[in-house]
């Protein structure tokens, strides 16, 4: 079975900057690690906005200016750049909380049928769900895997919330 690792919206803004936690900053050195011992492809999601943020939709939700293309919260954190050296990896940028692009990449890399893929990243209750589930919708067979340990999200509670949706859509929990 090939596997596959996604690596979501670790970035700067996430962790310590704008949007970031506790939790996500204690969570990133495990990311590192299970990115560095990884050996197979690596696709990276960047939350991605531009200077109209605030006028988007999502601005108008949450008002807090964020991952703003070019700036340094926009950026992958340096452990996770760090961990990145010297790995296959494709970086998708993203507008919205799920990437659209993440299910054509994922075929064009593997084989969906033969594929485990797992996630890891920010924010569980958010960008993770999405971003497995929208995996789920397109490939009912392929077996995918959250790593609870490598995901933070916006509150202790709303991540353990969102584990037990993912679980509850057949997605596995480790």
């Amino acid at each position: 079975m090939n596997k596959i690792l996604i690596v979501v919206d670790m970035q700067k803004d996430f962790i310590d900057g704008a949007l970031g936690t506790k939790e996500a900053v204690s969570i990133t050195d495990r990311a590192a690690e299970k990115i560095k011992g990884f050996d197979g492809p690596v696709l990276v999601t960047m939350d991605t906005h531009g200077q109209d943020y605030l006028q988007t939709a999502e601005g108008k939700n949450l008002p807090v200016a964020h991952c703003i293309k070019g700036t340094p919260g926009w950026e992958l954190h340096e452990t996770i750049q760090q961990a990145l050296q010297g790995k296959q990896y494709t970086v998708l940028e993203k507008g919205t909380f799920g990437s659209i692009e993440l299910p054509s990449r994922v075929a064009e890399l593997l084989d969906p049928q033969q594929m485990e893929a797992e996630l890891i990243g920010l924010c569980t209750d958010i960008c993770v769900v999405s971003n497995a589930l929208l995996l789920k919708a397109h490939f009912p067979e392929m077996q995918i895997a959250v790593d609870a340990g490598c995901c933070a999200g916006v509150t202790p509670e709303t991540h353990n919330a969102a584990l037990e949706t993912m679980k509850m859509c057949q997605i596995t929990i480790v």
